[in-house]
C-alpha cells in the first residue's frame, strides 16, 4: 500500500494543499504548531473517518469554513484507488473512485494506517480507556463490522444509562424496559468482546516475537484481555451472551443506585506482562516504552496478515521519544517494506544514518515546501 498524493481543502490550518511527491520515507519537519501533525491526522481521518485527536469533526474544518475535504490516490495490491472524504456540519460523505458510498463502513479499510504518537506510550501505563480506544481503532480498520457493533452498543449504552438515572423506585415498567435494553446491549457487546479477544491473540503472536527480539531474548511479553463478565479465554457467543445477561441481572440494584452500566466491553481492559510481571505496575519506563513499540510494530504485521499488504506508518513526533536502540529497531522495521510519514521539529532528533532516500518536507504556518 502506497499513498501517491494527497490534497486538502479547508482542513485545519490548510486552506488549499496538494502534495504529489511522496516517497517510501517522508520526513515532515517544522517548529511546533505549524501544521505537521495536521498532515498525519488528515491521512488518519481518511483511513478511519475520525481523528485520533478529537471527537468533534468541526474542529477539523478551517475557521470560517463550512466543510473540509481530504482526497488521496492510493496504490494498492489490486490497483489504484481514489479516496475522498468530505466533512461538514451535515456529516461525512465518502467516495471511492468518484462513487459516493452509502455507508462509511464500505469506505473504512480502503486505506490502512498505523499511527504511533507520543500519547501511544500511554497504552501500557495509561487508563483503561486508552487501551480500549487502541483496540477499537485497530480492529475497526481490518473488520468494519466491528465498528457497526461498537456504534450500536454505544447508542444502546446511552439509552440504558438514561433509563438507570430515572429508575429510583424500580417500577415494573422500568424493569421491563431494562430487560429490553439488556438483550440489545448483550447482543452487540458479546460480538465486540469476541472480536477483541481474537485480535489480542493475533497481536500477541507478533508482539511477543518482536519484543523478544528488541530485548535480545531477555523478556517475554504476554497480553491478557480482562473482561467484566465471563472468562478471559471464552469465545463461544452463546455462552458469553448468557454470562453477560446474568452479570447484568446481578448488577441491577447497584447500577440503579449509581445510574450507570457497570459491566460490558466499555469497562473491559487489557494487561501486559513482562516475564510474568504486570508491566503497568512493575515495569520500568524503558520496559513500558518497549512494550508500546512492540505493539505498534506488531500491528503492522497483523494488518499485513489480515489484508495481504502492509499499512501506511505514521510517526508523529515519536522518534525523539525513543532512545537510539529503539529508534533503530523501528526504522529497520519500516525501512524496506512500509511507506512511512515522520514528523519532527528537526532532523537532529532522528538517527539519520538509518534513513535512506527520505524525502524531506518543511512546514511553516500551513505552507509545505520541499
Amino acid at each position: 500500500m502506497y499513498i501517491k498524493n494527497m490534497h486538502l481543502s479547508h482542513y485545519r490550518n490548510y486552506e488549499k494543499l496538494s502534495m504529489n511527491a511522496f516517497g517510501n520515507v517522508n520526513l515532515i519537519l517544522g517548529r511546533n504548531a505549524q501544521g505537521k501533525t495536521n498532515l498525519l491526522e488528515a491521512l488518519f481521518v481518511l483511513a478511519l473517518t475520525k481523528s485520533h485527536r478529537t471527537s468533534k469533526d468541526k474542529e477539523l474544518i478551517a475557521f470560517g469554513q463550512d466543510h473540509a475535504v481530504i482526497t488521496a490516490e492510493v496504490d494498492k495490491r489490486l490497483g489504484n484507488v481514489g479516496l475522498e472524504l468530505r466533512l461538514s456540519g451535515q456529516g461525512k460523505r465518502a467516495k471511492i473512485n468518484g462513487m459516493e458510498q452509502r455507508k462509511l463502513s464500505n469506505f473504512i479499510g480502503c486505506l490502512n494506517v498505523v499511527m504511533f504518537a507520543p500519547e501511544d506510550l500511554e497504552i501500557v501505563k495509561g487508563s483503561p480507556g486508552i487501551r480500549r480506544r487502541f483496540l477499537d481503532m485497530e480492529i475497526g480498520q481490518v473488520q468494519p463490522s466491528y465498528l457497526y457493533h461498537l456504534q450500536q452498543y454505544q447508542k444502546i449504552l446511552v439509552q440504558r444509562n438514561n433509563l438507570l438515572k430515572q429508575s429510583w423506585g424500580a417500577s415494573s415498567d422500568m424493569t421491563t424496559m431494562l430487560e429490553i435494553w439488556n438483550e440489545q446491549l448483550a447482543e452487540h457487546g458479546v460480538k465486540i468482546v469476541i472480536k477483541r479477544k481474537q485480535f489480542i491473540k493475533k497481536l500477541q503472536k507478533w508482539a511477543q516475537h518482536i519484543h523478544h527480539g528488541i530485548t535480545g531474548g531477555q523478556e517475554q511479553l504476554k497480553l491478557s484481555y480482562l473482561p467484566t463478565f465471563g472468562e478471559a479465554e471464552e469465545e463461544d457467543e452463546a455462552v458469553l451472551l448468557r454470562q453477560f445477561m446474568i452479570k447484568l441481572s446481578q448488577m441491577k440494584d447497584q447500577e440503579i443506585r449509581r445510574g450507570l452500566t457497570l459491566s460490558g466491553p466499555h469497562r473491559d481492559d487489557v494487561s501486559f506482562y513482562i516475564n510474568g510481571n504486570e508491566a503497568q505496575v512493575y515495569g520500568s519506563q524503558g520496559q513500558q516504552r518497549t512494550t508500546a513499540l512492540s505493539l505498534k510494530l506488531a500491528e503492522i504485521e497483523l494488518i499485513n496478515e489480515e489484508i495481504g499488504e502492509y499499512p501506511i506508518l505514521l510517526l508523529d513526533d515519536v522518534l525523539s521519544e525513543l532512545d537510539q536502540d529503539r529508534q533503530t529497531q523501528l526504522i529497520e522495521t519500516f525501512q524496506s517494506k512500509v511507506q512511512t510519514f515522520i514528523t519532527a521539529t528537526g532532523i537532529e532528533s532522528i538517527n539519520q544514518s538509518r534513513l535512506k532516500d527520505a524525502i524531506i518536507f518543511h512546514v511553516q504556518e500551513g505552507q509545505v515546501s520541499l
